[in-house]
């Protein structure tokens, strides 16, 4: 079963490493390998819009190769890592962002697991305190019942 076990674990990240790896195609990497390394971090920190889950660095798709393209363009062009990241959400908005900021906007994103944390605990809490059912002793039996048990038992 162990064996098993690390067989999928490897398979899991020998497909994940060759995924990443394919997304950036030759003809985008910089020549100057700083530069590069700047393009890949921020590409990893950019919402491919169309995959939705991916980096533009992970994805494949067609609009996240233009957008690393722009980063690296912007990169060229001598713009700060902020700078860059400001020209692409100018022109995509937040949701490009794969870790949006907090604004009164994203407020309920950012609150939400939160808030689901607080609900279990209550609902732990309650199920705690709750008095159990099996715990109870039974009610006791009515003299009817009782003469009742009498005449099952001594049939």
């Amino acid at each position: 079963m162990r064996i098993l076990v690390m067989l999928a674990s490897w398979l899991l990240i020998a497909v994940t490493m060759v995924s990443t790896v394919a997304a950036v195609e030759p003809d985008e990497i910089l020549a100057d390998t700083k530069l590069e390394a700047r393009a890949r971090t921020l590409s990893s920190e950019l919402r491919c819009l169309v995959c939705q889950n991916q980096s533009i660095d992970d994805s494949n798709a067609p609009l996240a190769r233009d957008l690393r393209l722009i980063v690296r363009e912007r990169i060229k062009a001598g713009d700060s890592d902020k700078a860059v990241m400001n020209f692409v959400v100018a022109r995509y908005g937040t949701f490009v962002l794969l870790r949006p900021p907090v604004e009164r906007s994203t407020l309920l994103l950012w609150a939400t697991p939160i808030l689901l944390l607080a609900f279990a605990g209550l609902l732990l809490a309650r199920k705690w305190r709750a008095p159990a059912v099996a715990d109870a002793p039974p009610a006791p039996l009515s003299a009817d019942e009782v003469a009742r048990l009498e005449r099952l038992t001594k049939s």
